[in-house]
């Protein structure tokens, strides 16, 4: 029984209903803003108010001044903003609610909050980075309830970006052992699949296929798609695919930039590494550990690691 990819992916999940068709609506907006069942989180430097293992919301009135951004609705009726906040946010001494990021608690959260951090932290990077205009180079204003920022010099829209990147499970000719690299940033015992930006005029697939082989010199066939994951660190879309070697006896080649030691691993040398710490993976919150164990068939066992499920 193969182990599913979709539905799997810790940042992929949400359960509300961005009700895009308000966003310009700014009779609703205000309406929803003063409803006191509306829900805010407050988000600075990427972190948010996290205790008990779910974001801490507050009122609408218990915020400081800030970019405000429409999240959405949730099934009762209840609208969620984000306010993006100058100043780190900071918890009283002793409390129980902690300023944390989406790589900490992103995998803890549960469906609604887990998407309502990532489209929140998505949209705070893009905020903050893209503050003038890249045409005339007159400062932005927010619009469209935090989904576009308007130039009021020539009136142009500008849309929050997203980078598509493609990450890739590849297989020997059997199936049987995959190809993971190491970067050496994270040091040497640490290895994951391979993955790289698609280039302007390039399909998916074909960045597969040259990523791959730029990479670890292993030409690949058979590339499919399983699914996808948001990774807003800053802005990319994660395209995961699977794929298989052309040749039987291929040997891996680090490139010695992006990729210092690639290699075959089989279930059991993954398996035995993992178990005496000879060998890290990435967390259950990447889509490069679904990848992992989609092809390894199931939910692999890593000591002293939270997981979720």
């Amino acid at each position: 029984m193969t182990f599913p990819l979709v539905g799997q992916l810790a940042l992929a999940r949400s359960a509300t209903d961005r009700a895009a068709e308000h966003r310009q609506d700014d009779a609703w907006l205000a309406r929803a803003w003063a409803d006191p069942r509306t829900k805010v989180l407050r988000i600075a430097d990427g972190k948010t108010l996290v205790g008990g293992g779910a974001i801490a919301y507050v009122s609408p009135g218990d915020v400081r001044e800030g970019e405000r951004y429409l999240l959405g609705v949730d099934p009762d009726g209840t609208a969620f903003f984000a306010v993006l906040e100058a100043e780190p946010l900071v918890a009283a001494e002793g409390a129980t609610v902690q300023p944390m990021g989406l790589r900490e608690v992103g995998s803890l959260l549960d469906d609604r909050d887990a998407g309502l951090l990532v489209l929140s932290v998505a949209l705070a990077n893009w905020h903050r980075t893209h503050t003038h205009c890249p045409l005339c180079g007159t400062p932005t204003v927010v619009g469209s309830a935090g989904f576009t920022r308007t130039c009021p010099a020539d009136g142009s829209e500008h849309y929050p970006r997203t980078d598509p990147a493609m990450i890739v499970l590849v297989t020997d000719t059997t199936g049987e052992r995959a190809l993971l690299g190491s970067s050496g940033r994270m040091g040497p015992d640490r290895y994951s699949t391979l993955a790289g930006f698609v280039e302007p005029g390039e399909s998916a697939e074909a960045a597969v296929i040259r990523e791959v082989m730029e990479e670890a010199r292993v030409l690949v066939e058979d590339v499919t798609y399983l699914g996808s994951q948001p990774w807003p660190f800053p802005s990319s879309l994660m395209l995961g695919f699977r794929a298989r070697a052309v040749e039987a006896d291929v040997v891996p080649q680090g490139d010695g930039t992006e990729i210092l030691h690639a290699r075959w691993f089989s279930r059991d040398e993954l398996t035995t590494g993992l178990a005496d710490g000879s060998l890290r993976i990435p967390p259950p919150l990447s889509i490069a550990r679904r990848l992992i164990e989609h092809w390894y068939g199931g939910p692999l066992v890593v000591p002293g690691e939270l997981s979720w499920s």
